[in-house]
């Protein structure tokens, strides 16, 4: 099996390099290759065994074909150089994302929640997400990348903030206004 692990390994390495992180792809690839290990497979992957690995844990239809479409990805890369790595269908377990509807808040709905926010107990969790909701809302930011922000990542002088965890890995520069919370 250490060939396909090889192979895994250069698989994660090509992806990095054009901006995926993968944390996800790399532990689900990782099991998907201890299942062949456990049931005696050889070293080629199949539709067969990538359908049975993929819906192994009882779960949603979605996991089931996020889980598929992680394997399909690296069975492609494979297929490339070995033509005997099936690749499964797209179709096979397809995808149906529910993405949730955005809802925009108004000013005023947003001028609540921030003055909501003292009624939370400690002075430090109310000033914590009185600043969460007006960096929010001033920025437009996502909120993992709010979570992820430093003091540093604030520059007073220019009314800058840098964010260095996006999407994508990507680091970009949001101009604050000047806001005076109510």
């Amino acid at each position: 099996m250490s060939g396909l692990r090889e192979s895994l390994a250069e698989y994660l390495a090509v992806r990095r390099a054009l901006g995926y992180r993968l944390e996800r792809a790399e532990k689900l690839l990782d099991q998907f290759l201890d299942h062949l290990d456990a049931t005696g497979a050889d070293q080629t992957i199949t539709v067969e065994r990538a359908l049975e690995w993929a819906t192994l844990p009882v779960s949603s239809r979605q996991w089931h074909a996020m889980r598929l479409q992680t394997v399909r990805g690296f069975a492609r890369y494979l297929h490339e150089v070995d033509p005997k790595v099936e690749v499964p269908p797209a179709e096979l377990l397809p995808d149906q994302p529910r993405r949730a509807i955005p809802y925009l808040y108004t000013d005023q709905q947003i001028l609540a929640l921030i003055k909501s926010a003292s009624t939370l107990g400690t002075p430090h969790r109310t000033a914590t997400l009185r600043t969460l909701f007006g960096v929010l809302a001033v920025t437009g930011i996502r909120i993992g990348e709010a979570i992820a922000l430093d003091r540093s990542d604030f520059d007073a002088d220019h009314g800058v903030l840098v964010v260095r965890h996006g999407k994508f890995g990507i680091c970009r520069n949001r101009h604050m206004p000047k806001y005076v919370a109510a």
